[in-house]
């Protein structure tokens, strides 16, 4: 039988399981220290195997028995802790059953009493993380005592909350120690949002940027928006998410399409479930926010110069280009394409609203489009406008180029055909009415006449 005499225990006898013998104290962590001590590590593995499971099964934590042991023993240390000539790992050992314990009351007195035990503000923090318990007073934790309350994340939160930033940081010359704090206490958004505000040569908005990728990928910034937080869960993805779009944005303005892509899409999938918004597993409401953000996305890349190369490839509605890695089905793709050409009009930008309305098919809407275009440059034409013939120009030989895209084309409905029938007709009498126009210009005014009497439009027959 082994058996250890132990300063305020008296004789442990460590292999007797009956806890009715004298004294009735678990004494696992003696057996632990006493068997590394000695050279016996496999018999100290075997120990300590039991809780070890112990606490891996109950995620992280011991069991309430163990807590309300634990706690016991705390206090009794406590108690003695001002005899002279006590043994420092007793402090030690004090910060071991604190910790074990969860008590919040037994963790402010350690704090409290023995606040020298810590010399750096990572010991600090690590002790008080340690010490945090996120479960309920009821079921399976019912038997601790008042006096074991468990300390909880919000309790931390709160508490390093009190103190301004320039606290931790020491008025800015450790900048990072904050953001650090921050994450450590599992606050998250706020971690990130001060490096993404963080002035300096650093460059702090580039690790903020990725940081928020990565813990939005993995869906946990609904658990980090501190106490007291005025962000609530989906206000804090879409923070995230902004971050990130802003990030990207820096990318289009140097014309690195490819990079603004990619990091637009992780801004897309923060509002939209993280990873599981790659997958299709997310809910139908993050489903719904990610392809509005990301169809708004794409757009103001489509919009861009080779934006439409880039998304659609060198030909077609974007089979060959990165569109189709993002919006698979063809009807959405062409929906979503048929919008940007009806922006890209609304906004002036007629030569894009061409090129995509060609690439998909719309040929009849690409000639109409045309056809106002050619319309209003011949008016400017005949204002003096200097711009107005290279415009004509281009415009027609746009106009043909559609037109012969159009003959090779295999799937083409009635209604189209007869529609690019009508739109082909204008573009010929616009085109006669350029030259009449030009003959004009040029003094050649029988020439002129008798192109006047070749339009099938005007009522000359008597």
């Amino acid at each position: 039988m082994l058996q250890i005499r132990l300063r305020d225990y008296g004789v442990l006898y460590f292999d007797v399981g009956d806890a009715r013998r004298q004294p009735p104290v678990d004494t696992t962590w003696q057996q632990i220290y006493f068997c590394l001590r000695t050279g016996y590590y496999n018999e100290a593995r075997d120990v300590a195997c039991h809780p070890l499971t112990e606490w891996i099964n109950t995620g992280g934590m011991v069991s309430a028995e163990t807590a309300a042991t634990a706690s016991e023993e705390c206090e009794k240390l406590l108690r003695i802790s001002d005899r002279v000539g006590q043994a420092a790992y007793d402090k030690k050992r004090l910060l071991l059953y604190a910790m074990i314990s969860g008590s919040r009351r037994l963790v402010e007195r350690l704090l409290r009493d023995l606040s020298a035990l810590f010399t750096t503000i990572e010991d600090f923090l690590w002790f008080k993380l340690s010490a945090i318990r996120e479960f309920p007073l009821r079921g399976s934790s019912a038997i601790l005592s008042e006096s074991s309350v468990p300390y909880s994340l919000e309790d931390l939160q709160a508490y390093l909350n009190k103190f301004a930033a320039s606290y931790y940081t020491k008025n800015g010359k450790d900048p990072l120690v904050y953001p650090y704090i921050l994450l450590l206490s599992v606050q998250f958004l706020p971690a990130i949002l001060y490096l993404s505000k963080e002035a300096g040569d650093e460059g702090y908005n580039i690790d903020a940027t990725h940081i928020a990728i990565v813990l939005a990928d993995h869906g946990v910034l609904k658990e980090g928006t501190g106490a007291g937080s005025k962000f609530g869960v989906m206000d804090a993805y879409a923070e995230a998410s902004s971050m990130i779009q802003q990030y990207g944005s820096s990318y289009l303005y140097l014309g690195d399409l490819s990079m603004a892509l990619e990091y637009y899409a992780q801004a897309a999938a923060a509002v939209g479930g993280g990873r599981l918004s790659w997958t299709g597993r997310a809910n139908a409401d993050q489903q719904r926010q990610r392809s509005l953000m990301l169809k708004q996305l794409l757009m103001e890349l489509l919009l861009r110069d080779g934006g439409i190369c880039f998304l659609l490839g060198s030909r077609g509605s974007g089979e060959e280009g990165e569109l189709t890695r993002f919006i698979l089905d063809v009807k959405t793709r062409q929906q979503f394409l048929l919008e940007a050409a009806r922006q890209c009009l609304e906004a002036g930008i007629y030569d894009k609203s061409i090129e995509i309305l060609k690439r998909i098919g719309a040929f009849s809407m690409a000639l109409d489009t045309i056809n106002k275009c050619l319309s209003d440059s011949i008016c400017a034409l005949s204002r003096g406008r200097l711009d107005g013939e290279s415009q004509t120009a281009g415009l027609v030989h746009s106009g043909n180029e559609i037109l012969e895209t159009y003959k090779y084309s295999p799937e083409i409905s009635p209604q189209e055909r007869e529609s690019v029938m009508e739109q082909q007709t204008v573009l010929r009498q616009l085109e006669a009415i350029l030259s009449i126009y030009k003959l004009a210009r040029a003094g050649h005014y029988l020439d002129a006449l008798r192109e006047v009497a070749k339009l099938p439009f005007l009522p000359l027959d008597p």
